[in-house]
């Protein structure tokens, strides 16, 4: 762990801060036609501005910023942690999209606030940073903004970058404003990746780096909602249960093909399809959750399209195929399901999980299927139960880097 640096920007970061000062002319305008197409909050959207935020709880307090629901949803193992040990602090996250917020509220850690990042303007960072003073900033994964790294480190605020994750693709975006990258690496008083290929990336943009892993595995399990779960069970008990989760057209598609299959053997078996986007699906026939409609004794299919719902989904299901699998979005998040020791079945398109699918191969603790055929063959042949199991294992042998992970941002502030 090294010092942060005093930030000397360079052309490329001068550009940027100076272009951030034509942000407010265009952001109201922006905001408020995003809200009238549901892709902000309806009553948080000024949080993007700075306006309206949430009173600071008293004493320290740690920002963490991801930019989505699974980034954010990661973030609960590394808080709990620090929770357990420093009950004096408070914990500040944020992020950019509707959905994350909905959803890390039912599944909030200890202490810990949720907020909109304001967009990267002088007088919206200011607002913020004047508001909250925080003692130390998180950046996860992939999202760092240049103009709020900058203001920070002008604070003398510690910041850092924890579980980065670049792949070849945006490796190539990032050395395009190599030099503007150089400047915020330079600030940081840590840097950790997930993997040793994105290390070697950040490495070569002028970052120190320490590979500790994913802080997916650490997080704890969904919560869900006692009374929605109990219905569900009792409206699937006896059945062979198994999702696809979160869904996109040709998962679906896939997963419906070999459900076609696995109902010539056992015709009683449920596939609850949990969609990426709900609105995509919206003509799907299948009964909806979203329609308070519930799976009886003749559905085949059903579709859970309401937001937050995969903690409930994932104690019910034996198997889940990861979404994002069979296209070019590449994956989503298969420790949720491993958490609560749900069987996991991928398909061949896992780039943006790579390491963490890997992980659960290699230990077989996870089946990678090709096509619909041999999903099908998977969920009817293998040890489904076992291979829970195993998953749950590898869930807890991994969560000790997070342990140190979090002793280590600790010592980063300064009360």
């Amino acid at each position: 762990m090294t010092r942060p640096a005093e930030l000397r920007p360079d052309w490329a970061l001068r550009i940027y801060l100076a272009a951030s000062h034509l942000i407010p002319l265009v952001a109201p305008p922006l905001l408020r036609r995003r809200l009238r197409r549901g892709k902000e909050h309806p009553t948080r959207w000024q949080e993007k501005q700075g306006k309206g935020l949430t009173p600071r709880p008293a004493g320290p307090l740690i920002w963490l910023h991801a930019v989505g629901l699974g980034e954010v949803l990661s973030l609960r193992g590394v808080i709990a942690r620090m929770a357990a040990a420093r009950p004096d602090v408070s914990f500040l996250v944020t992020s950019t999209t509707a959905a994350s917020a909905e959803v890390f509220e039912k599944n909030a850690p200890p202490r810990t606030i949720h907020q909109f990042l304001p967009l990267d303007a002088p007088g919206y960072r200011k607002r913020f940073l004047d508001h909250f003073a925080p003692d130390l900033c998180v950046w996860a994964e992939q999202d760092l903004w240049p103009g709020f790294v900058s203001a920070i480190a002008a604070r003398g605020i510690p910041q850092c970058i924890i579980a980065a994750r670049m792949n070849a693709k945006s490796y190539k975006a990032h050395q395009k404003a190599q030099s503007l990258f150089r400047d915020l690496y330079q600030t940081m008083a840590l840097v950790t990746a997930q993997d040793h290929a994105t290390a070697t990336h950040l490495e070569s943009l002028g970052a120190t780096v320490r590979v500790t892993g994913s802080l997916k595995p650490a997080a704890p399990a969904l919560t869900c909602d006692q009374t929605a779960l109990d219905a569900l069970r009792a409206a699937t008990e006896g059945r062979f249960v198994w999702t696809v989760a979160p869904a996109y057209a040709e998962d679906a598609e896939r997963a419906r093909a070999a459900h076609d299959t696995l109902r010539q053997s056992d015709s009683s078996a449920l596939l609850i399809v949990v969609p990426r986007h709900p609105a995509r699906f919206a003509d799907d026939p299948a009964p909806k959750r979203s329609k308070d409609q519930w799976p009886d004794q003749n559905t085949s299919v059903w579709l859970c399209d309401t937001v937050g719902e995969l903690g409930m989904i994932y104690r019910v299901a034996q198997a889940v195929l990861i979404g994002g699998t069979f296209s070019d979005i590449e994956g989503h998040n298969p420790w949720e399901a491993a958490t609560l020791s749900t069987a996991v079945l991928c398909g061949p398109c896992r780039a943006n999980f790579r390491a963490d699918f890997d992980a659960l191969i290699g230990t077989e603790a996870a089946i990678p299927v090709a096509d619909a055929d041999e999903l099908a063959v998977a969920l009817q042949e293998q040890d489904l139960s076992a291979l829970g199991e195993k998953a749950a294992k590898l869930v807890n042998d991994l969560g000790a880097p997070t342990d140190q992970l979090a002793a280590d941002l600790l010592m980063m502030i300064k009360t």
